[in-house]
């Protein structure tokens, strides 16, 4: 990896716990003020970058939306052509959530957007924050050895790892190794260096400008399936007012209930014009809607398959679709393909 100018980093805090530090007198988290980010983590005057910080008004990931997400994507389009690669700090509850959301929203991507927290504040004794940072500056600034960023795609780094950042899910509430892809390989393993998997990489397959679309229709919702569900439960959802599309979280390799009145209410539901997406409620494997007569059914019924999509993407990419202004039917086609590294078809 070679650097043929000083690289160029921004920096966006959005709040999280790696942004909290305990104030000394209450003992209580409180949040960071980035001015004070070189006294805290003062291993980043060792790295031979330029780095600047946009803050935010610091949230809880908890609170984390469509909007927050714009904020986000705005940030980086407005400031794409200043700098060289973008690190992203947010809270870990929905940061899966955001990360798919911003591989949607800035297409055409060919630069880093690397998120990362911590599950300790970054102002411990013990912390993982400091160490996350560090890692994420580095992999935004890594390039290929023609000079190219290394990485040219959402990610979410986190302890020992880099994740492609929509195939990423939050796999632990207690452990420093939070985040896990499973049905994509890591993208880089963390170790005493950082060793790039380039064949997990995502390479736009023409160079075009950014394109940003920070439009996104909140008329989404999942239904978990459980056993035990009534007809009335099952329908009372599907008529829920405005909904638009539903990710249907199914059993296995995406089967749901054989019952002649659940088809039924999932057939009324896609003739009204309700997209529903199919994906399977284990952590690993995917949509296999031909397999067992439980899916052919629900395929038959006009379900699409999610495949091997996270909860998280097929969400966000829902959302992102019908902000498109496209119909149901063109939001179910377009879902059935991959948009940037997000399914495997």
């Amino acid at each position: 990896m070679i650097h043929t100018h000083k690289p160029r980093l921004l920096i966006i805090y959005t709040g999280g716990t790696i942004g909290m530090i305990e104030n000394p007198e209450t003992h209580a988290l409180q949040p960071f003020d980035f001015s004070h980010l070189i006294d805290n983590v003062p291993k980043i005057k060792k790295l031979d970058y330029e780095i600047e910080n946009i803050q935010f008004n610091p949230i809880d990931s908890s609170d984390m939306d469509p909007a927050g997400w714009a904020e986000i994507a705005t940030a980086i389009a407005d400031n794409y052509d200043k700098y060289d690669g973008f690190v992203v700090l947010h809270g870990t509850d929905t940061m899966a959530y955001t990360a798919s959301a911003l591989s949607f929203m800035l297409g055409n991507l060919h630069k880093p957007v690397i998120i990362t927290g911590s599950q300790l504040p970054i102002g411990e004794v013990r912390t993982d924050g400091e160490e996350n940072l560090i890692t994420a500056l580095q992999i935004a600034a890594a390039t290929t050895f023609n000079g190219s960023p290394m990485v040219q795609e959402v990610a979410i780094l986190f302890e020992n790892y880099l994740w492609r950042g929509n195939r990423s899910t939050k796999m632990s509430a207690d452990n420093f190794n939070a985040f896990k892809s499973n049905n994509y390989p890591q993208l880089a393993k963390i170790g005493l260096g950082i060793h790039f998997a380039e064949e997990a990489l995502w390479r736009p397959k023409e160079r075009k400008p950014l394109a940003l679309n920070t439009n996104m229709d909140r008329g989404v919702m999942f239904i978990d399936l459980h056993p035990g569900m009534t007809q009335q439960t099952l329908r009372y959802l599907l008529h829920t007012p405005d909904i638009r599309g539903i990710v249907l979280r199914t059993y296995g390799a995406g089967n749901a209930p054989t019952s002649r009145w659940f088809i039924e209410e999932i057939a009324q539901a896609v003739q009204r014009g309700i997209v529903i997406v199919n994906v399977t409620q284990c952590v690993n494997g995917g949509v296999h809607h031909r397999r067992y007569v439980a899916g052919d059914k629900l395929a038959n019924a006009g379900v699409i398959s999610g495949h091997d999509m996270t909860s998280e993407a097929a969400i966000t990419k829902l959302m992102y679709l019908f902000g498109l202004g496209l119909t149901p039917s063109a939001v179910a086609t377009r879902l059935a393909t991959d948009i940037c590294g997000e399914v495997t078809l």
